[in-house]
């Protein structure tokens, strides 16, 4: 059952070493250790959390990887402004606020990023594509005129599926290993609600003529309507979220005060 954006997932079997770090790197994005601040000493994160050194040191290490810590040989780690030192990968552990419900202005963050991203993507891709990669998106127009016009929950996550194999393929063909990198991350936060977005992405999801327009404006080379073609569609599903999101802050924020 969904609450909101939220929906329910298996459990995932984690290490301690996991469990250390998602601990540790709450409080830090959270605000709980203060950036500029110094990370409990290693003797006492073992017993706050009752772990091994291995553990916690397995955790401190991920926590500079991921630019939340700088340690120092000698010197007791420091806890950095993850907003200076992070990167794209921090997003889906920022999904989820303090309080374990979505955070709504990531959520505008994130499609905001992907609308900036996508209609230069689908440039470069109608510029760099290749045979391989013209052969995918014919495969996948093919795979959007057979769903019809069908108006039903099966129909819609078929089409979810279909547009994120779309992007996956324009990504790649736009040869663009950044585009690449902030693709898979976006993916990682869009993943686990995406039965809910998808319900909000709607009128983009449905648009298969223009996802066919896209398609051919790629495989003919056309990267000006290419690029056009991607902002109106991105365009279609970005209204009609942040609309949503628009009508869901204000419950947002009651809830945070109670």
């Amino acid at each position: 059952m969904a609450v909101g954006l939220v929906q329910l997932l298996p459990v995932q079997r984690k290490s301690l070493t996991d469990h250390v770090f998602d601990q540790l790197a709450g409080q830090i994005m959270a605000g709980g250790l203060a950036a500029g601040g110094p990370l409990p000493a290693e003797r006492e994160l073992c017993e706050l959390l009752q772990v091994s050194r291995t553990a916690v040191r397995e955790a401190v290490r991920r926590l500079e990887q991921a630019g939340l810590v700088a340690t120092q040989q000698g010197a007791q780690s420091r806890v950095l402004d993850y907003r200076r030192s992070g990167g794209l990968d921090l997003l889906p552990a920022l999904l989820l606020g303090a309080d374990g419900q979505i955070d709504l202005a990531v959520v505008r963050s994130v499609m905001e990023l992907r609308s900036a991203l996508a209609p230069d993507a689908a440039r470069l891709a109608a510029q760099r594509r290749t045979a391989t990669h013209c052969q995918l998106l014919r495969d996948l127009q093919l795979a959007l005129h057979s769903m019809g016009e069908l108006d039903s929950q099966e129909v819609l996550d078929e089409l979810g599926r279909l547009g994120l194999e779309l992007w996956d393929v324009l990504v790649d063909a736009s040869g663009n290993i950044a585009y690449r990198l902030a693709f898979n991350s976006l993916r990682q936060v869009y993943d686990p609600v995406r039965p809910a977005t998808d319900l909000l992405l709607a009128e983009e999801l449905r648009d298969v003529s223009g996802c066919c327009a896209l398609i051919d404006a790629v495989l003919s080379g056309q990267a000006a309507g290419a690029e056009e073609h991607a902002k109106v569609l991105i365009g279609r599903g970005l209204t009609a979220l942040l609309a949503a999101i628009d009508a869901l802050q204000p419950e947002a924020e009651a809830a945070q005060r109670a």
